[in-house]
């Protein structure tokens, strides 16, 4: 395995955290992003060989000079892991617009923000790899969590661009689309609209009590995504998206099946626009 310097956004905690550790424990060489001076301290306590910058993804206009500064002291940076994101859930009707544009700042025009600061020296230098961490929200979705899946399908699609755009330059680009893991996603770091509207009460409450019951005993291991990411990295032909865990395995390959029939079904309206 070759070493690399990797730059992560969202280091402190879940997926970061568990990819910043991995990729320590296998000889490379990790700059660690976060958005707080409390949160760089916890992470310097926590892994102190871990090179902390602060760095708040939705202060767009700082990044260019954050990866500046970081790849002149500390690089070149060969790998981003594009991991800063949070989840939001709420009913559609219930949710504020608000809460919707900060789930876009951090989850789509953050993760924008930070891989276009990149894409000019990996570029440049015919090499690198961006990870856009999205989610299995971003090929299926779920009732309750319209703002997240909308944030991570817009990721997913912006990757892709990204990826057939960047290939001539030798620079790899895959989105990983985790399922269920044992992250702060469904706990501490939620943010959940507050119920208002009694009709939706049947349908979204119990998903809303099994989706906090369940946080903390889903299937996925960090530890494991993380080491799954190290073999994505040094792998010679990296795929566009990487489904991690069974349940994203499942549910996507269900959603597929799904589209497949409902093309078939309307195939014969579909053709009928041509003339």
């Amino acid at each position: 395995m070759s070493q690399h310097t990797f730059f992560i956004t969202g280091a402190n905690s879940g997926f970061g955290f568990a990819i910043a550790k991995a990729a320590l424990d296998a000889g490379h060489r990790v700059i660690g992003a976060v958005r707080s001076e409390a949160a760089r301290d916890r992470l310097a306590e926590a892994l102190p060989e871990v090179v902390t910058v602060l760095c708040d993804v939705t202060r767009f206009e700082m990044i260019a000079g954050i990866v500046d500064r970081a790849d002149s002291e500390h690089g070149p940076i060969d790998v981003l892991i594009n991991n800063a994101g949070y989840g939001h859930e709420g009913i559609l009707e219930e949710s504020p617009l608000d809460e919707m544009r900060r789930q876009f700042d951090v989850n789509v025009f953050g993760a924008v923000a930070v891989a276009k600061a990149f894409l000019p020296r990996f570029r440049e230098r015919r090499c690198g790899f961006i990870v856009n961490v999205t989610s299995m929200g971003g090929m299926i979705t779920m009732p309750g969590i319209a703002y997240y899946c909308g944030s991570k399908f817009a990721l997913q699609g912006i990757s892709e661009v990204m990826r057939a755009e960047m290939a001539p330059f030798g620079v790899h680009v895959t989105a990983l689309c985790p399922g269920s893991f044992r992250t702060d996603w469904a706990g501490r770091s939620m943010v959940r609209s507050p119920r208002a509207i009694a009709d939706y009460d049947a349908q979204f409450d119990p998903i809303r009590a099994a989706r906090k019951e369940k946080s903390g005993k889903q299937a996925g291991d960090p530890v494991r995504l993380a080491k799954a990411v190290l073999t994505l990295i040094d792998a010679d032909a990296p795929p566009p998206q990487l489904l991690l865990g069974s349940d994203a395995l499942r549910l996507v390959r269900e959603r597929f099946r799904q589209m497949e029939r409902e093309v078939d079904e309307w195939e014969s309206l579909t053709l009928s626009t041509d003339g």
